[in-house]
């Protein structure tokens, strides 16, 4: 049994906290946060769990083998530290970090220590998301051409995050999974609407060497509530639409017909079949929970590791480095 203890039971930490105690390989052995009335709120849910308002327990237990960093975004890079130099194997809530360099660092650190350090991109372990990188693996689209996402609401309007900060992790750790490289260079602009300085609507592009580029909308000022992927290659394209139930992908037969002759006629395209594949409904935060319980018992790395959150909170303060130069690109790989 892997023993794992959930830090900040106030938003997300109880589904997390529930997840992991399901899980048959695990045990949910301590659940901490600083509100005693948020941990006597959960209680009764974990009748077997040491619930705690001391960080310090769950570092001087020599039993636990994890823990599970769901507290505020500013605590994150500080509290993983202390949970990796106590010798545990970590899990964060994303962004990994506010900084480029606390984010490696934490990284280094992980590697230094032969910990698994987990950032929780819930999309890449997503099925559906899953099934778009087998689409893009196989060579079934084709050559990528580029790839844009669209997170959109109406609220919830925070007034110490951004909608980059706030919507944009999740998008940028698919885009990056998705292609697989290091991006080159990042531009964003964006304007801020109903809080001076706190933009309420992004528009981010991530250039790769390879040429492939991908495009962000991200707004929780919009009339649409929106969670989709699109995927353009050669031969198919396809779109993750995370608001369906059923239609999680839609693979759309459809692409350029390419050149034959050189009379100068308009680029013909061909318009197929759609195909829409069913994906499995396991609950993704399930998914996730198991894949860090599994890498913890198996001694490797998991796809959205420390390495992975890393480079997600780097596009991130490079985004905002352009945002804050009126969408002046930022170069970020290849010797910048």
């Amino acid at each position: 049994m892997t023993r794992v203890g959930v830090v900040g039971m106030n938003y997300w930490g109880p589904n997390l906290a529930r997840n992991f105690a399901r899980l048959n390989d695990c045990e949910l052995a301590w659940c901490c946060d600083l509100d005693e009335e948020l941990l006597e709120r959960h209680r009764g849910a974990h009748p077997t769990t040491a619930f705690t308002q001391r960080f310090e327990d769950l570092l001087a237990d020599d039993a636990l083998d994890a823990i599970v960093i769901a507290t505020s975004v500013p605590t994150h890079a500080a509290l993983a530290r202390a949970s990796l130099e106590a010798g545990k194997h970590t899990f964060v809530e994303k962004p990994l970090a506010l900084t480029g360099d606390d984010a490696r660092g934490l990284a280094a650190l992980a590697d230094e220590r032969d910990r698994v350090l987990m950032v929780d991109h819930l999309l890449v372990y997503h099925p559906a998301v899953q099934a778009m990188k087998n689409l893009i693996s196989d060579g079934a689209l084709g050559d990528v051409f580029y790839l844009y996402g669209n997170r959109l609401n109406l609220g919830i309007v925070r007034p110490d995050e951004n909608a980059l900060w706030s919507l944009g992790p999740h998008d940028i750790s698919v885009m990056l999974w998705l292609v697989g490289e290091e991006p080159l260079e990042v531009s964003a602009t964006g304007e801020s609407y109903l809080q001076p300085g706190v933009e309420d609507v992004v528009f981010g592009r991530i250039r790769f060497p390879s040429g492939v580029s991908g495009h962000l909308h991200l707004s929780w000022l919009d009339p649409h509530k929106m969670r989709r992927m699109t995927v353009i290659g050669s031969e198919k394209m396809v779109v993750f639409d995370d608001m369906e139930t059923e239609r999680k992908i839609t693979v759309y037969d459809k692409g350029p017909i390419p050149h034959t002759e050189t009379y100068g006629e308009y680029i013909q395209v061909r318009s197929g079949d759609i195909h829409i594949p069913k994906i499995e409904g396991t609950e993704p935060l399930r998914i996730v929970c198991q894949e860090f319980v599994d890498a913890v018992r198996e001694g490797r790395r998991p796809a959205a590791d420390g390495h992975a959150g890393a480079m997600v909170v780097r596009v991130l303060e490079a985004m905002s480095e352009s945002l804050a130069n009126a969408g002046a690109p930022v170069r970020i790989g290849e010797g910048a």
